[in-house]
């Protein structure tokens, strides 16, 4: 895996902090905390979208996000767990997976940033 998927990885890592940041935060530092994640989430999504092709980078991160919000709220805030949800949630990741294997690196050298 290169370095530029591994900016969505954490892009999509941020992501969960700030989507639930969105629905938790009640104070000064829990909305500086949120804003802070919401910056490195897509500071590291536009990094990579440089070189990767933006509409797979955005789905990509898209749905780890999505993925990573709804385990989080089962496993942080008592979610329900539904086998529903849970099954779709893996029909998510291995379309994540899939549009990550079949896209290549763009080269754009001599292309300034």
């Amino acid at each position: 895996m290169n370095f530029e998927w591994m900016k969505i990885i954490l892009a999509a890592f941020f992501e969960v902090f700030w989507v639930i940041g969105l629905k938790h935060a009640d104070s000064f530092w829990t909305w500086t905390g949120t804003a802070i994640a919401i910056y490195i989430s897509f500071y590291a999504l536009i990094a990579a979208g440089k070189k990767l092709p933006v509409g797979t980078a955005y789905a990509v991160f898209v749905g780890l996000g999505t993925a990573g919000t709804v385990i989080s709220e089962i496993l942080f805030f008592n979610e329900p767990i539904k086998i529903a949800k849970l099954l779709l949630i893996g029909v998510l990741l291995v379309g994540v997976v899939g549009l990550k294997l079949v896209t290549k690196e763009e080269d754009k050298a001599g292309v300034e940033g």
